[in-house]
């Protein structure tokens, strides 16, 4: 049985450590309480898709569950702990998994299709989520220490739904191969936490549930917005 050398193992480490702590940092650095289920809006799903799509399944399983987990104890949510681990862990598999078996595919037109389909869904997606459910009033926290009150024009959604797709839609467009899709493939991922909370608040916790999904779905969003275009990017840099 062939064993990773001391500078691979050394090196897996700390990609772990490295993917850990960017997944609790996104996490704890921006955060909006949703009274109905006693959970909260977060950044955390940028951090667990970027680390899954670049460092693959297993780093973004262990970094999305137990980044994700560590950020509920700190911020004192330690109720969701457990199902965290369970879920963003889940999520993060999904996402690395999903990415290495479907991007990258050799160019076909139904790949290509699905590809504008799927980044004209994310467009609406956005609009909807922005305009009914991100917009108005809010208190939120700023690395636990700040916490503020603002108000989010419904307006702001339209030119910020157009930066979202346009990195996946200019890939796609460009190479007309299946990179387009990681949009899909993160939307997927994401459902895997929305229904996971889903039913652990609603059944588990008996609470509200139903309130915090749109709401988690929007982190699902915010999440594919940042991770791709920053996943690119560090690609292309890297490669270099």
């Amino acid at each position: 049985m062939k064993m990773s050398s001391p500078p691979n193992l050394a090196l897996k480490i700390a990609k772990l450590g490295l993917s850990t702590a960017l997944v609790t940092a996104a996490t704890i650095v921006f955060t909006i309480y949703i009274p109905a289920t006693k959970g909260y809006f977060n950044l955390g799903e940028t951090m667990v898709y970027f680390t899954a799509l670049y460092f693959g399944p297993f780093i973004g399983a262990f970094a999305g569950g137990v980044g994700s987990a560590l950020a509920d104890l700190i911020l004192g949510y330690t109720i969701y702990a457990p199902a965290t681990l369970l879920i963003k862990a889940a999520e993060g598999w999904a996402a690395g998994y999903l990415a290495a078996k479907l991007i990258g595919k050799e160019r076909t037109l139904r790949l290509f299709i699905l590809s504008l389909i799927v980044s004209a869904c994310y467009l609406f997606a956005v609009i909807m989520i922005g305009l009914y459910i991100l917009s108005g009033e809010f208190e939120a926290s700023f690395t636990i220490l700040l916490s503020t009150t603002g108000f989010i024009h419904p307006l702001i959604w339209y030119p910020l739904a157009v930066l979202a797709v346009a990195t996946p839609l200019y890939l796609t467009v460009k190479s007309r191969k299946s990179e387009g899709l990681l949009l899909l493939v993160l939307l997927l991922s994401g459902l895997i936490m929305v229904s996971g909370y889903f039913v652990y608040e609603q059944f588990i916790l008996g609470y509200y549930a139903i309130a915090e999904v749109p709401v988690n779905f929007g982190q699902v969003v915010a999440g594919t917005a940042v991770a791709i275009p920053l996943y690119k990017a560090v690609k292309k840099l890297s490669a270099r």
